[in-house]
């Protein structure tokens, strides 16, 4: 079950640019790092190290600039992808990681 603030989350996004893939109304991961993704993301921003709006407007963001890069062959979609890359720049913007410590991190 949700809590209030993961309801409000998800509900946010329906029906939006940034809706994320879904099955029977649950949502759909392909694998446990997208999982874990939008669970951080969610624990992030309840958190309060960044309004979830904010990342949403960064997300929208993200994908549209994958699409202006994809204007053709769109075959390499992932929508978690480009939430993750939503997300890596929202925690730098909002200070809770230097770009330097992502780079590090993906490199071990």
């Amino acid at each position: 079950m949700l809590t209030q603030f993961e309801h409000f989350a998800v509900t946010e996004m329906m029906g939006k640019t940034d809706n994320p893939p879904r099955a029977n109304g649950a949502l759909c991961f392909g694998s446990q790092w997208e999982r874990s993704s939008f669970g951080m993301a969610l624990a992030l921003a309840k958190s309060g190290a960044f309004e979830w709006d904010d990342f949403r407007d960064e997300l929208i963001g993200t994908i549209k600039d994958w699409e202006d890069a994809h204007p053709i062959d769109r075959s390499s979609w992932n929508y978690y992808d480009q939430f993750l890359t939503a997300l890596e720049k929202a925690v730098v913007k909002a200070g809770v990681v230097d770009p330097e410590e992502i780079v590090a991190a993906l490199a071990a």
